[in-house]
């Protein structure tokens, strides 16, 4: 009976010390976290933030985090250089200076802790990076090694290459986004370069098979942001960067099951701004952004029940010379945030159906030597 009464004291005091860990590591005024890869020269570094309910930003003790590769030290126009693993207990993260990725561990106060040493990339200068389930896919723009290729994480965080995943793209592509459908049957990759979208099937095995007509023409120059909408991966959208002053356009594709690309409606649709190179779609699926860089503004768009689009209109940022690009939604969905990779600083947005209002504490500084791309938010 004593030794029963004693096991009962026991469970009861690891239960506290879980539940004080718990409450611990939900500091007070603190939403949530921020994660930006800094693409610093040398080593690499990923720049950490609690977030604040009034847009306020403060370093999370111990930032910027060293990732283990290297960056460049100059900026690279891509999307998905930063994303949070399925189960969303690691960072992954280009070093495309190195041409490796790095896990991170997210420990309970938002720290980060790198996992192992970084990987081989696959090719060279590694750039945007998909995740579905343990599957992950890694897109490589340089000369001489662009790809996709694939990997498993599994539960420890460590990266392993997929034998004879490595899907070779011809010189000059600038692949800018790879990307999977909500319930990974598809992946999609955009060349900027070349104005092309390749598009796959996966296999249970992890491997792709390119779409019949695979790559398929864009609909505009220099397609750029993707994304699957969240609450149909049948339907894709992309935009289209290169099209010239006030020509801003993002396309709408509805994906079929062998990987097949057809125009939704009359896309693309116009935005009316400069370079519109990043997209970002709430997570009800009914309101899509594009972050114009040359414009200095976001664009705002129903997502009607076709999948066709309806301009709302734009929004500009307060501060001009930013060098906008990657953008991001909170988990709730009532922020958005932007990485200024020009002027190494952060924007946020309050988010109201389709409608934008940015923060007073906006922008916010990142660390020094940053030249920011990728994004991730929790």
């Amino acid at each position: 009976m004593r030794l029963f009464r004693l096991s009962l004291i026991a469970a009861a005091l690891t239960a506290g010390l879980t539940l004080a860990a718990t409450v611990a590591s939900a500091a007070p005024g603190v939403v949530g976290q921020l994660y930006v890869n800094d693409n610093t020269a040398g080593v690499n570094t990923i720049a950490g933030f609690d977030r604040h309910p009034d847009g306020q930003l403060t370093p999370i003790p111990g930032s910027p985090f060293a990732a283990g590769g290297a960056g460049t030290g100059h900026g690279i126009g891509s999307q998905g250089a930063l994303q949070l693993s399925a189960d969303g207990r690691y960072l992954l993260a280009v070093d495309a200076g190195s041409n490796q990725v790095s896990v991170l561990r997210i420990k309970p106060h938002g720290d980060l802790q790198l996992v192992g040493d970084p990987v081989s990339s696959g090719g060279v200068e590694p750039v945007s990076i998909a995740v579905s389930g343990d599957l992950v896919y890694v897109a490589n723009a340089g000369s001489g090694g662009s790809n996709y290729t694939g990997f498993r994480l599994n539960s420890g965080g460590h990266l392993r290459p997929i034998d004879n995943s490595t899907v070779a793209l011809p010189g000059g592509s600038q692949p800018g986004d790879v990307l999977f459908s909500g319930d990974g049957h598809n992946l999609v990759g955009v060349r900027v370069a070349t104005s092309l979208i390749d598009s796959f099937t996966v296999g249970t095995d992890g491997r792709l098979t390119a779409a019949a007509s695979s790559p398929f023409a864009a609909q505009g120059a220099g397609p750029f942001g993707s994304e699957f909408r969240p609450t149909d991966p049948s339907q894709l959208y992309v935009s289209n960067a290169h099209g010239g002053a006030g020509n801003g356009t993002v396309s709408a594709f509805s994906v079929a099951g062998d990987g097949t690309l057809s125009s939704i409606g009359p896309s693309p649709f116009p935005d009316f701004q400069t370079a519109p190179c990043w997209i970002e779609i709430s997570h009800d699926g009914h309101y899509l952004f594009t972050v114009n860089t040359a414009s200095n503004s976001i664009s705002s768009y129903t997502i009607n029940q076709d999948g066709s689009l309806t301009l709302i209109g734009s929004t500009a940022f307060k501060t001009s010379g930013l060098g906008n690009e990657d953008a991001r939604l909170s988990p709730d969905g009532s922020t958005l945030w932007v990485v200024g990779t020009g002027a190494d600083k952060l924007s946020g947005f309050t988010v109201s159906g389709g409608n934008l209002t940015e923060f007073s504490t906006s922008p916010t500084a990142l660390p020094a030597g940053a030249a920011p791309f990728g994004i991730v938010i929790t």
